[in-house]
């Protein structure tokens, strides 16, 4: 019927919109190649039937032989062209010479011809030749096409060659030639065509910081609604926090979001070997961005481009970053306060920052993103679980438990570590045994299943790892144990204790010390169970020394120091200067290791008095090789202290707002300790 389309046609013209398109041709590489094969053949074709040179004495020969039949002197060529007569062409010599230098006709000529020198001494010489009998010479002024088609062809193809070198410069012929586009900037722009498909439903975790970045795009979208009461758009806001977080997929989320364009690039973006070009390419970002607005622009790791003036530069050198720096802060700080261009900024680095890049006026707003609690860990867990075949045993919750400290990325880790080790093993379902194995793995390291220990080395990690378990166990203000392995994980770890911290952020002595002494229980163990240390607590002893001079130094703890604190949180990269004399540094040292003794001393007093507990975890471990929070409380008990733990408050529904990163002690290696 007409008027009505053909639903076959539809089909076929929507079928022929989603086929990719063909990839285009090299056409460049053909027409080169043709043009060198035009050229080869003018040149092959200009030797063939070419005369032979000679020199002067073969010359006079054939005269005074009278086998020439004609002489033609080109003069504007400085050469003359010899045709020999049907008699000399019968001479075998000629015939054989003629015939090698693959002639297509012998008796067409010229067949020789010889250069000369001055026109004028030439004929003079000639008469001299000739009088006893000679052909008259002949003049011609002609012109070599096959030279001139040969010359401008090559001119030709050098030509095109420079066309394509400086096409592929200026960014035409594909990436790597970027030379006169140098100062171009390399924002990847995301519009209404090119949308990114991440939305803040993706972004699990991070509700505060949502809220800040909602805000940003309802400026954009609603600038009114904010305006009309006085209010200004800011110009900028700062994402920090820790690595893994969540900064640069929260800025995706707000390209998804934005109905307005989104330019993305990193700090390292603007950083070249030429001088101004950083500068040129801020100039050219903002000019886009003014061309776009009301649009975002973020740039990812602008500590790149963005550290301190000054700091680490030599003097009198000419620091092309700085100069970068520079630019980006004129131009942040230039914009109008309607302009509807917002400046996002991701960094892990907020403390090597210009302190003119902080100021309100460029980035008005610091976000702060930190690790996610165990409600936004569940959350993360819940976005990242989507694409997976669960099993119905899978409880986000415990997960969530079971993983303190992990940010967004390592919780991902973990998904996808447990879709891989439950695929390895041919299941139709992701277990929880498969995500507890991918938890050890991202933790621990992966496991050494072929590593070959020796028993009475596996008794040693077995007892340093119960000394830390029950010297936690013990001691009141010691973090409880979550899990203890003897499995080798790992580069050197033998094997490893996760701790469950709790939510807290101011410590007092009795609380650093009690720390101390649990970390002092794997060497403590050592020594009572086989009155001989080994290498396995560099790990451990490092942690202990760092703590001590913390509470000497730097927290003011010690009452020998006094309420003293040599630390500067404002020192530069390189301060080879001590804050105090030598003589106070020698009484530090002396305060320090009395704590580190005293710490040691109790913690041994400790575990001779829990000695039938040490012994019944360390022979569990040698059994089973893994332990459990439960496995040591049907051990030995419960933890005779009233305070729940952080586990203890999960398994009742009890959810914190905020943990710590957890802690792990490493077993016993040859010669370190990996946490």
């Amino acid at each position: 019927m007409a008027g009505r389309p053909d639903p076959f046609m539809a089909d076929e013209r929507r079928d022929n919109k989603m086929l990719p398109k063909p990839p285009r041709g090299n056409y460049q590489l053909w027409v080169i190649l043709a043009l060198v094969a035009v050229i080869l053949g003018v040149s092959v074709v200009s030797q063939i039937g070419e005369p032979i040179e000679i020199q002067s004495t073969r010359f006079e020969n054939m005269v005074k032989g009278q086998d020439i039949q004609r002489i033609v002197v080109v003069k504007n060529q400085d050469m003359v062209e010899i045709t020999l007569n049907a008699e000399a062409l019968k001479n075998a010599s000629y015939r054989n010479e003629l015939e090698g230098k693959n002639r297509m006709g012998i008796t067409a000529g010229p067949h020789y011809r010889m250069k000369i020198g001055s026109l004028d001494k030439f004929i003079e010489k000639y008469d001299q030749i000739k009088k006893n009998g000679g052909v008259d010479l002949e003049y011609e002024t002609r012109n070599d096409f096959g030279s001139q088609l040969f010359s401008w062809g090559l001119l030709f193809f050098l030509l095109f060659g420079f066309w394509m070198l400086m096409r592929r410069m200026t960014g035409g012929g594909g990436p790597g030639g970027q030379i006169f586009n140098i100062g171009k900037s390399k924002a990847a722009l995301f519009d209404a065509e090119n949308r990114v498909k991440i939305t803040f439903e993706d972004v699990a975790g991070l509700d505060e910081a949502k809220e800040e970045i909602r805000e940003i795009v309802e400026f954009l979208k609603n600038p009114s609604k904010f305006t009309k009461l006085g209010g200004k758009i800011p110009k900028g806001a700062l994402l920090v926090g820790p690595p893994g977080t969540g900064k640069t997929l929260l800025a995706k989320a707000v390209a998804g979001e934005a109905a307005v364009p989104f330019f993305s690039l990193s700090g390292s973006d603007f950083v070249e070997m030429f001088v101004g070009v950083g500068a040129a390419r801020v100039r050219d970002l903002f000019k886009q961005a003014k061309e776009k607005a009301p649009c975002i622009v973020f740039i990812d790791e602008v500590d790149a481009i963005g550290r301190s003036r000054g700091r680490g530069s030599m003097p009198g050198a000419n620091d092309e970053r700085e100069n970068t720096l520079n630019s980006l802060l004129v131009e942040m700080d230039g914009f109008a306060t309607d302009s509807g261009v917002i400046i996002l900024a991701a960094t892990n680095r907020p403390d090597v920052l210009d302190s003119a890049l902080m100021r309100p006026g460029r980035f008005d707003r610091q976000i702060s993103i930190d690790k996610p609690d165990i409600v936004g860990r569940e959350a993360i867990f819940r976005v990242h679980l989507k694409p997976i075949k669960l099993s119905k045993e899978v409880d986000t919750k415990k997960l969530a438990a079971q993983t303190p400290g992990f940010a967004g990325a390592e919780i991902a880790n973990v998904c996808n570590e447990a879709a891989l080790i439950a695929a390895r093993k041919d299941k139709r379902e992701v277990e929880m045994q498969d995500f507890h194995d991918a938890i050890d793995r991202v933790i621990g390291g992966l496991e050494k299943k072929t590593k070959i220990i020796s028993p009475e080395e596996k008794r040693i990690v077995a007892y340093h790892e119960a000394g830390h378990a029950v010297a936690g166990w013990f001691l009141e203000h010691a973090d409880p144990l979550v899990k203890v392995s003897i499995v080798p994980r790992g580069v050197a770890a033998l094997g490893y204790a996760q701790y469950l911290p709790k939510e807290q952020f101011l410590y007092q002595t009795d609380q650093l010390i009690d720390e101390m002494c649990m970390t002092f229980g794997g060497r403590v163990a050592e020594d009572i169970v086989f009155n001989k240390i080994s290498t396995g607590a560099l790990s451990d002893l490092e942690r202990i020394t760092k703590m001590a001079y913390s509470i000497v130094t730097v927290y003011g703890m010690n009452k020998e120091i006094g309420n003293l604190s040599f630390y500067d949180s404002k020192q530069s990269e390189y301060n080879f200067q001590k804050p105090y004399s030598d003589a106070t540094a020698e009484r530090i040292d002396k305060e320090v290791k009395s704590l580190i003794d005293f710490c040691y001393q109790r913690t041994k007093m400790l575990l001779n008095e829990h000695r039938e507990h040490l012994e019944v975890i360390s022979k569990e471990l040698l059994e089973k090789e893994i332990l459990f929070q439960s496995d040591l409380e049907r051990l030995i008990g419960k933890r005779p202290f009233a305070n729940p733990t952080t586990y203890e408050k999960f398994t009742n529904s009890i959810p914190d707002k905020k943990e710590e990163a957890p802690k792990t002690e490493s077993a016993p290696t040859e010669s370190t300790e990996s946490k």
